[in-house]
C-alpha cells in the first residue's frame, strides 16, 4: 500500500449518501465478528486475568483494537463522533507515547472494570461509526488507515488465542479453550530434504500491490550466497533426540545469553512440555495432550531454535534466504480458520518445500531492523513498527492461529530471542 499520511477531516454522514458495502467495509465486518468470535468461549474472569507481563488479558486485546479504530480512524475522521468513554484511551493505549499516558502494560490484567459486556458494547459502538463513516464514502487515506486496523486486530487475533493458552496452562485444572477432540494420524512426513537455490542478487521486500506493514519495505536488492533449505520444519521427534542426546546440557551448543537462560530458568525442553509416565505432553488450546512427534515443534525461544541447529550440523536461514524460497509460492497451510488450532504433520514428500505457511513462526537468523531507505509515516501511525527494530529476531511463514489472509512471503514477524509462549519453531539451512 502508499506510505499512509494524516487522513483529510470528513464530514458527518449527508443523507442518501450510502452506497454498496466497499471491499474495505467488507473486510473490517469480517475482522470484527471473528474477534467477538474468538472471545465467546471465555468468561470475564477468563478475559481478565494477565499470566505474564507479555500476555495481555482477551478483554484488553478486544478493547484495545477498537480504541485503535476510534483513536487512529473516527476522532480525526469522522465530525461529531461521540466518545464512548473517555478513560478507555488511558486504559487501551498501547504504546502510543504520542497519544498520552496509559496502563503499564504489565498492570493491564489489574483493569477488572470495565465488564465483558461492557467491552463488546464499546465495540459495538464503534463498529456503528465506522460502517457510517465508510458508507458515506471515504477518502483513500481513510479506506488506507482502515485496512491497517483489520491488519493490526488480526495481530491481535493471534496474540489473543496464544496468550490465552499461557494463561489456561498456569491453571491446576489445564482447561481447554476450545473442546478437546481426537486428532486424526498422518502418515510420518519422512526424513528432512534440502532444496538448493543459487547466489545472487535478489529482490527482497513488499512490491507495493496490496497491503502490507511498514517494515516489509521498500523493496530493495539484497546479495545472498548459494544455500540449502529444509524442505519441511524440525519435528517433535527430532527435537526429543535433541534433548535425549543432552541438548541442554551442552554449553558448546548455545548462544551465551541463551544458556544464561537455561541457568536461571532451568530450561530442559520446549515451553509447555512436561514428562509423564515415561511420555512427552503439552498444553494445547484443546488442553494438555500427548507430544505429536510427527508434527512441527513449536514454543521454542530463538535460542533453543539455534542451538537445535548447531546440534544437527546446521543453522538457521536469514530471513533473505527465507523469503526468496518462499516467493511464489501459494499462501496455503494450517492457519486459524482449519480449527486445529495446533501445528500438525508435515504431508509426505521430497524435494518440495512443504508447510512454508502456517504451522509454526520459523525462526531466521536475522535481527529486526530497518530495510534500506525505510521511514516510519508522520504521526502516531510512525509508532507501529520502526520504534521496535532493536534487539528482536525475525520470524516467518505464520502459525496455526494465524488468521487466513493476513500473511504474506514478505511479512516479518518479532519477537526477543527469548521468547517462547508464541506458536514458533525452525526450519535448518546450510551452505550450498
Amino acid at each position: 500500500m502508499a506510505p499512509l499520511s494524516r487522513p483529510q477531516m470528513q464530514d458527518t454522514l449527508p443523507p442518501g449518501a450510502l452506497t454498496e458495502a466497499s471491499p474495505v467495509s467488507e473486510r473490517y465486518r469480517h475482522v470484527r465478528a471473528t474477534s467477538r468470535a474468538l472471545g465467546a468461549p471465555l468468561s470475564d474472569a477468563d478475559a481478565t486475568v494477565q499470566s505474564m507481563p507479555d500476555a495481555s488479558p482477551a478483554k484488553w486485546h478486544l478493547a484495545h483494537t477498537t480504541w485503535f479504530f476510534e483513536t487512529m480512524v473516527l476522532k480525526p475522521n469522522f465530525a461529531g463522533y461521540e466518545i464512548f468513554d473517555d478513560s478507555f484511551n488511558f486504559l487501551f493505549n498501547s504504546y502510543y507515547e504520542t497519544i498520552g499516558e496509559r496502563q503499564p502494560r504489565p498492570r493491564r490484567g489489574m483493569v477488572t472494570r470495565p465488564h465483558l459486556d461492557t467491552v463488546y458494547a464499546y465495540r459495538d459502538h464503534v463498529d456503528g461509526a465506522i460502517e457510517r463513516l465508510l458508507e458515506a464514502g471515504a477518502s483513500p487515506e481513510v479506506e488506507e488507515l482502515v485496512e491497517l486496523g483489520c491488519h493490526h486486530e488480526q495481530q491481535h487475533q493471534e496474540l489473543l488465542l496464544t496468550d490465552i493458552l499461557h494463561l489456561f496452562a498456569q491453571s491446576p485444572l489445564k482447561p481447554a479453550y476450545r473442546d478437546p477432540q481426537p486428532l486424526g494420524v498422518g502418515a510420518e512426513p519422512g526424513e528432512a530434504h534440502f532444496v538448493s537455490f543459487d547466489g545472487g542478487i535478489v529482490e527482497i521486500g513488499h512490491g507495493g500491490r496490496g497491503f502490507a506493514f511498514d517494515s516489509e519495505g521498500p523493496r530493495h536488492k539484497a546479495l545472498i550466497e548459494p544455500y540449502r533449505l529444509a524442505d519441511r520444519p524440525v519435528t517433535n521427534g527430532e527435537f526429543i533426540a535433541f534433548i535425549e542426546d543432552g541438548g541442554y546440557r551442552d554449553p558448546l551448543l548455545w548462544l551465551s545469553a541463551g544458556w544464561a537462560d537455561i541457568l536461571a530458568n532451568k530450561w530442559d525442553k520446549p515451553f509447555y512440555w512436561q514428562e509423564k509416565d515415561g511420555e512427552y505432553w503439552t498444553m494445547t488450546l484443546r488442553g494438555a495432550q500427548p507430544v505429536d512427534r510427527n508434527a512441527p515443534a513449536t514454543h521454542l525461544s530463538y535460542f533453543e531454535a539455534d542451538a537445535f541447529a548447531t546440534w544437527a550440523g546446521k543453522r538457521l536461514p536469514s530471513e533473505f534466504e527465507w523469503e526468496n524460497a518462499a516467493a511464489g509460492l501459494p499462501l496455503d497451510g494450517n492457519f486459524a480458520g482449519s480449527g486445529r488450532l495446533r501445528p500438525k504433520p508435515a504431508e509426505p514428500g521430497a524435494g518440495e518445500l512443504r508447510q512454508m505457511f502456517g504451522d509454526v513462526w520459523e525462526w531466521t537468523r536475522s535481527p529486526f531492523s530497518p530495510y534500506p531507505r525505510f521511514k516510519p509515516v508522520e504521526g502516531a501511525v510512525g509508532e507501529y513498527n520502526g520504534k521496535f527494530m532493536c534487539g528482536q529476531f525475525v520470524l516467518r511463514g505464520g502459525s496455526c492461529v494465524t488468521p487466513e489472509g493476513h500473511i504474506r512471503a514478505t511479512y516479518r514477524n518479532f519477537f526477543p530471542p527469548d521468547a517462547r509462549w508464541q506458536f514458533s519453531g525452525l526450519r535448518l539451512a546450510e551452505d550450498a
